[in-house]
């Protein structure tokens, strides 16, 4: 069965010429010109995967992947936006994108990185002993992507939950930061980088109820989870 893409873009030109290459791609793509309609599209039918631009009349992109989040925290996000400030780069991220594309760009990079993130949230498939992970009080579902202290569940982001665990694989080791941007962010870019801070900080945040479990900074070279 073909993936299936929102995408809301309201440059209509550009977005019927994105929609038509998707297609030829064999993703079932459909097309929205505002940002209201691609919220109120998402709410009645399945997509695998979010394309949205940032600058739409009615509702702007951020606004609808923070919506889209609050109803499936799983769903892939990709931002295609003119705007390529540090600052809106990282309230891209701290929206719960899992890409960022500034235009101009190749439709041959935007397939690239599409891929890469199926590739990413596919995976292998797992026992169910592999898909739980003990991270001290913590319970790290990865499949469906929750992490649970007591009665508290918090419901992880695509990036959130790749990151916890590749931190979680080499736990009590240091994990190399050029090897989890290339592994999770495909490329080690300075943007990229930043990007990676803020989900560290986010996953910081969740585990701070257990004081026995800290992520490090290893100065210069990466992270390590002690649990």
């Amino acid at each position: 069965m073909n993936k299936r893409i929102l995408l809301a873009e309201d440059d209509r030109n550009l977005g019927t010429l994105l929609r038509n290459y998707l297609a030829a791609k064999n993703y079932e793509t459909t097309l929205y010109s505002t940002g209201r309609q691609a919220l109120e599209a998402y709410s009645t039918g399945l997509f695998d995967l979010c394309i949205l631009d940032i600058m739409m009349p009615e509702m702007d992109g951020i606004s609808v992947a923070k919506a889209i989040r609050k109803a499936d925290p799983a769903i892939p996000v990709i931002f295609l936006t003119a705007k390529n400030q540090e600052e809106d780069i990282i309230e891209g991220f701290k929206s719960g994108a899992d890409d960022y594309i500034t235009k101009p760009f190749s439709m041959e990079e935007l397939l690239y990185r599409i891929e890469a993130i199926f590739r990413r949230t596919s995976g292998p498939v797992v026992t169910k002993e592999e898909e739980i992970c003990n991270i001290g009080e913590y319970v790290f579902d990865k499949k469906r992507q929750i992490l649970t202290i007591g009665d508290e569940q918090i419901n992880l982001t695509t990036k959130e939950s790749e990151l916890l665990e590749l931190l979680f694989r080499h736990k009590n080791e240091m994990l190399e930061r050029n090897y989890a941007l290339k592994s999770i962010w495909i490329d080690d870019n300075y943007f990229n980088a930043r990007s990676m801070d803020v989900y560290i900080t986010r996953l910081r945040k969740y585990l701070k109820k257990d004081p026995a479990v800290r992520i490090l900074n290893i100065h210069g070279k990466g992270y390590r989870l002690i649990c």
